[in-house]
């Protein structure tokens, strides 16, 4: 039997497991160990003796592939971040960032869901997980909302839709993984996500004001701040904003070289996150909770890279990476065209399968067929089907892949952030969720529209690196 032909087996056999139920991190490690023997056998034939040397053999590649990546330094990245989310919400600078976006911004129509927006945007700009912010302003903000008249399935749909932007504004733990699995520098795919992270606030921002001003029961204006309690408003928050500045510097200066690397980065934001929530009074219980959430989380997604690790090993033996990038560049069609299909692929997949786990499971087969489109990895930009050179088509494709990532966290049935939201408010349902969610849906499609026809906004600050 071809090598490719196993490869196609296994790979359908696992999505059968993803779509009854098994998590993708047992279903892909699996599929990859089944793959791995049936190939070494396959090898010698069959022959009956020779199953448990397959068998061995199998054994050894599997447990040495996961040691292999995760050992990165980089991916301590994940943990790190992870925390500083926690540790900035038992400091209280979560309600500090919403109370100082509501005093500036909750003026205008549906003033306080805005709001709510551009506070997730900060909290992202820390935090790195979509699920946290989620969970944190589910608390803060619904409630805000609902005190004023806001229709509550509206107030959800925002804070679900909001927390999505963890995924893309940096510190991203997606956009880390999605550079160790691509092999490409994280530090410029961290500082890729910012303009496009501006960009979705921003097209979420203008859609609530949009539906407020047609819809008058939505979303009312609150005022009544001066300005004296509008700067006011920003001391608190500070922290937050030094925190950003640490990164970006740590990631790329303007004014010479990085100070250090992306993790010395995020390793002094959490030391100052961490001195701030002792100042406000976080006690042992806050701390130890924030500890155990961290390491909950740290562990899911590293469990998940662990077993799609064995199956991507598989996937290379089974040459069926080569193989797609092969169809994918002999189809006669544009290739931005191909792209486009591409990605509406990831939101039918995003239906049914995290983040994450998608990504994890599909890269090691699109993004070389994604490269190959584009004239291979080292393609100069003149050369290009895209306009581009290699290295930064993958950081393009990163950000595209990344923001349909978001996407898939509020799409129904497994928008994981829908299911949170819903979670920490008992008056609200999953149901309620996804019909809040729905408008959003509208944005995310234009802001992806807009990243594909000006990829600028996505390469503008990788470039000056």
């Amino acid at each position: 039997m071809e090598n490719i032909t196993i490869g196609l087996w296994v790979s359908g056999g696992m999505l059968v497991f993803v779509i009854l139920g098994m998590r993708v991190a047992f279903a892909a490690g699996l599929a990859g160990f089944v793959g791995l023997v049936w190939l070494r056998w396959n090898g010698f034939d069959y022959d009956p003796d020779r199953f448990f040397k397959a068998l061995e053999i199998s054994v050894k590649v599997a447990g040495l592939t996961p040691h292999s990546k995760v050992s990165s330094h980089v991916l301590s990245l994940i943990p790190i971040f992870i925390l500083i989310g926690y540790l900035a919400y038992y400091a209280n600078l979560t309600s500090a960032l919403f109370e100082a976006a509501k005093r500036w911004i909750a003026w205008v129509p549906g003033g306080l869901a805005v709001s709510t927006v551009f506070a997730t945007a900060g909290f992202a700009a820390v935090s790195g997980a979509s699920v946290a912010t989620a969970a944190v302003f589910a608390r803060i903000a619904i409630p805000e909302m609902l005190k004023i008249g806001y229709n509550k399935q509206f107030a959800a749909g925002v804070v679900a839709a909001g927390g999505t932007l963890a995924s893309l504004i940096p510190p991203s733990a997606i956009l880390v993984i999605y550079a160790i699995i691509v092999e490409q520098d994280v530090g410029k795919l961290l500082l890729a996500g910012f303009i496009p992270g501006a960009v979705s606030a921003l097209v979420y921002g203008t859609l609530i004001v949009c539906i407020a001003v047609y819809f008058k029961n939505v979303g009312p204006p609150v005022g009544g701040f001066t300005w004296k309690e509008r700067f006011e408003s920003l001391a608190p928050a500070f922290p937050i904003v030094a925190v950003i500045i640490i990164i970006i510097f740590f990631v790329y200066n303007p004014f010479g070289d990085a100070w250090g690397t992306p993790t010395e980065g995020g390793a002094i934001g959490a030391f100052i996150v961490f001195v701030m929530a002792l100042y406000r009074g976080m006690g042992f219980k806050q701390l130890k909770d924030a500890l155990l959430e961290t390491g909950k989380l740290t562990i899911m997604i590293f469990t998940i890279i662990w077993g799609v690790l064995i199956y991507v090993r598989f996937l290379g033996f089974a040459k069926l990476p080569d193989a797609f990038a092969s169809w994918i560049t002999s189809l006669d069609m544009a290739p931005l065209l191909i792209l486009i299909c591409i990605l509406l692929g990831y939101a039918v997949l995003g239906m049914f399968m995290d983040a994450i786990g998608m990504l994890l499971l599909t890269l090691p087969v699109v993004y070389p067929a994604v490269m190959a489109l584009n004239g291979g990895e080292a393609v100069s930009a003149a050369d290009s089907a895209f306009g581009m050179s290699g290295p930064m088509c993958a950081i393009w494709f990163g950000i595209l892949v990344v923001k349909m990532a978001e996407f898939c966290l509020i799409t129904p049935p497994i928008g994981l952030n829908c299911f949170v939201v819903a979670g920490v408010r008992d008056d609200l349902s999953v149901q309620d969720v996804f019909k809040g969610v729905t408008p959003f849906f509208i944005a995310d499609a234009l802001t992806i529209a807009v990243l594909i026809s000006f990829p600028g906004i996505v390469l503008w600050l990788p470039s000056l690196v």
